[in-house]
């Protein structure tokens, strides 16, 4: 059974077809966040500090940490301030953390100071990505998401990102890198712009389950961009994804209805025994009244500024 072993200093989670879905808390982006970055710029980290705290209350796994606060000289800016927030994380939950970036530096510098075994987040197959993430996997002994996308771009084509995501652990394995620390992201269009989205996610997650034999993540909110109410599409997203193969998603966890669907699934999967999760959190539940206000959106999911349409792919309402 492929199991993806993640750690912060003294707790270890794992990733895989028997273990409870793994969410990922997205919070912690400035993408698309203009207060968020501002203040991660100015050097003032309380929203940072009452969102770790927030989604890990609410029940998030690992937490993604994302410091990309501007396009301007971000191989000189980035790094020292992703070590930053992912210190001030450390120091408030413990809990594994995602180290997210697409510059190459800010990920090492990140790798160098986190605790425990992290997950880097991310390679893509191209070339230049794979020749300077992949050294980096395999020097700090860490898993890695990869992207399935490639020079080319995003393919609407399930078959391409299929073969992107296989081209990506096989390149993994020449740097002795197990298919156990490749979680891959079949990347998750939205259903309100390609109607078969759904169908295609569905279709990719048995063959990398059954032919790669790899554990999945994805930025979960995707699938609804573009749409109203789209709690009620992620919420229902969500099942179908765990039925059909993924162990992870990039997603707010401090939204009530989706992480119901969360542990709603974990329960009829059988990852949940004797219900005890589900029994722990709901057993005092109360329904919200009608008329009640609604949680608050979400940020981007974690690695909108990649290249190859992700932004679009992965921003949140």
């Amino acid at each position: 059974m492929t199991r993806t072993v993640v750690a912060s200093a003294t707790k270890e989670i794992v990733i895989g077809f028997d273990q409870p879905f793994c969410v990922i808390g997205e919070r912690i982006n400035p993408t698309g966040r203009k207060k968020l970055a501002a203040e991660m710029v100015e050097g003032n980290f309380d929203t940072v500090r009452t969102d770790a705290l927030a989604q890990v209350a609410a029940g998030a796994t690992m937490l993604d940490v994302n410091a990309g606060v501007t396009a301007v000289n971000p191989n000189e800016t980035e790094p020292p301030l992703l070590v930053q927030t992912l210190e001030i994380v450390q120091e408030l939950v413990d809990v594994p953390l995602s180290i997210d970036s697409s510059v190459t530096a800010a990920i090492e510098a990140g790798l160098k100071v986190a605790k425990g075994r992290p997950l880097v987040n991310s390679v893509t197959g191209e070339e230049e990505k794979l020749e300077a993430i992949l050294p980096l996997v395999k020097k700090y002994d860490v898993p890695v998401v990869a992207i399935s996308n490639d020079e080319s771009g995003i393919s609407e084509d399930p078959e391409v990102r299929f073969a992107v995501a296989k081209k990506i652990v096989e390149r993994a394995a020449d740097y002795g890198i197990p298919a156990h620390d490749i979680v891959v992201d079949p990347l998750v269009m939205p259903i309100g712009a390609m109607g078969t989205a759904g169908q295609q996610v569905f279709q990719l997650l048995r063959r990398l389950r059954e032919d790669l034999k790899v554990n999945t993540t994805c930025g979960l909110s995707n699938i609804s961009f573009g749409l109203p109410h789209r709690h009620g599409i992620n919420a229902a997203f969500i099942p179908m994804v765990i039925a059909t193969g993924m162990t992870s998603a990039i997603m707010n966890p401090c939204r009530p209805q989706e992480m119901e669907a969360v542990r709603a699934a974990n329960v009829l999967n059988g990852t949940d025994p004797n219900c005890q999760d589900w029994i722990m959190t709901y057993r005092d539940h109360k329904p919200v009244a009608a008329g009640s206000p609604a949680p608050a959106e979400s940020a981007p999911a974690s690695g909108s500024r990649r290249r190859g349409g992700r932004e679009a792919r992965r921003r949140s309402a």
